[in-house]
This record gives C-alpha cells, structure tokens and sequence, in this order.
C-alpha cells in the first residue's frame, strides 16, 4: 500500500502534464452568411509547426453547430497557431478566413495564410511568411494578392 499510493500520484500528475500539454488550437467563427468555420491544428503534430485545418459546415439552426460538412482544405503551417480573421482583403464584397501563426523561439515572427470559401469551395488564396512580430498581416496580404493581379 505504501508503494501503491505514490505509484497513483506520480501516474495522474504525469497524465495532467501530458494532458496540459497536448492542448490544441479550436476555434470556430460564423462567416456573415452563415456557415460556420472551424480552425484547428492537426492532431498529434508539434504546436510549432504541422497543418492548418479549416473546414467549412452548412447554416445550422443552432448558432454553433457543425452538423452538415461542406468543404475544407489542410495546409502547411510554420509557427501555433494564433488567431483567425474574416476580412475582405480583395475587396470582391466577399470574406474572406485569414489564420495567424507566430514562430515559436527568438524572433516570435507571423504568418497569415489567406483561404476564399465561394460556392460551396474552401479555396487558398494566398500567403505571407516571416512578417516581423508586429507587422499587419492583412496589408501584407493584400499587397500580395494585388501583385497577383
């Protein structure tokens, strides 16, 4: 009994370390038509770097419900995760899902990864990688896009 008792501890405190740990990035937003966009990190990646997984779900009756898929995309991320940000960075009258990264180390550096959701479509846009810590990444995606153009 008296080994028993220090066994359970030392095993729920490390259960606790692990599961503090193994803390995601979910988050989810309502585009101004409707649908529901849910962000996550992918599962059982590094918080530093891995995939963006954004995933698109029909107008639901419930403010928050995720019944119905409609369409989602995984991409490459460098950096956790920060934020996610609905803006019409094309000015198409369309909103458009931007998801920030920051670089985890020295330099803290951002990234924003521009997806168009249009027509029942999750679709990339566009990309900018090692902005400084406190560069807008909307400008800098904007910028971007318009040297596509």
């Amino acid at each position: 009994m008296k080994i028993l008792l220090p066994a359970i501890v030392i095993l729920l405190t490390s259960y606790q370390l692990f599961a503090a740990d193994s803390v995601r990035f979910v988050e989810k937003t309502k585009l101004p038509s409707g649908e529901m966009v849910v962000v996550t990190e992918g599962d059982f990646e590094a918080r530093s770097l891995g995939s963006i997984n954004v995933r698109v779900y029909e107008p639901a009756s419930q403010p928050d419900e995720t019944t119905f898929f409609i369409s989602g995309l995984i991409h490459a991320r460098d950096g956790s995760i920060e934020k996610i940000i609905l803006n019409d960075l094309n000015n198409d009258q369309q909103t458009e899902i931007i998801v920030t990264t920051r670089s985890v180390g020295t330099g803290g550096y951002l990234a924003a990864y521009a997806f168009m959701y249009s027509k029942n479509e999750l679709i990339f846009l566009t990309s900018v990688e090692g902005l400084q810590p406190d560069a807008d990444p909307l400008v800098n995606l904007k910028e971007k896009l318009q040297e596509k153009q």
